[in-house]
């Protein structure tokens, strides 16, 4: 892809990504390669009690903008809740994790810059089932260590 000329993807466009669990998935939306490797970019969603890995990554920095529901981050020691329109930073090299605490399903838009530990869930979509070996070898490719259980 020619990412100097730019493009556009239109509302429910990206390629699709069932993540596992009961109503969460994900559309991802602007991959590495289409990027020149700058973003990776994806909106989840995130039923109620959904949680992330307590990781960091080593290679990207995160942002998680909450648009539906409600949404408790850990980062660092730091914990904070959040409705729509929260921005979370997760600098690369920070422990953090982030829940679904809210009464409804919630919808997070996630992107990493630049876009290298992203490519753990590009990956996702060509590694259907995935055992949890192979998972593990593919958070090391893409340089996510998990720290432990998700504190919250």
């Amino acid at each position: 892809m020619d990412t100097t000329k730019g493009f556009v993807v239109p509302a429910g466009g990206g390629k699709h990504l069932d993540m596992g669990a009961p109503g969460r998935f994900a559309a991802l939306k602007l991959v590495g390669h289409e990027t020149n490797e700058s973003i990776m970019l994806f909106e989840e969603t995130v039923p109620v009690g959904t949680k992330s890995l307590f990781h960091l990554h080593r290679d990207s920095d995160e942002v998680a903008w909450v648009l539906v529901g409600e949404i408790t981050f850990k980062i660092g020691d730091e914990v904070t809740v959040g409705g729509p329109g929260t921005c979370a930073f997760f600098p690369r090299n920070v422990p953090h994790a982030w829940k679904s605490t809210g009464s409804e399903p919630g919808r997070v838009l996630f992107m990493y810059t630049p876009a290298a530990a992203g490519g753990y869930v590009e990956e996702l979509l060509n590694h259907r089932p995935i055992d949890d070996d192979e998972r593990k070898q593919l958070r090391d490719r893409y340089q996510w260590e998990v720290i432990g259980p998700n504190p919250l």
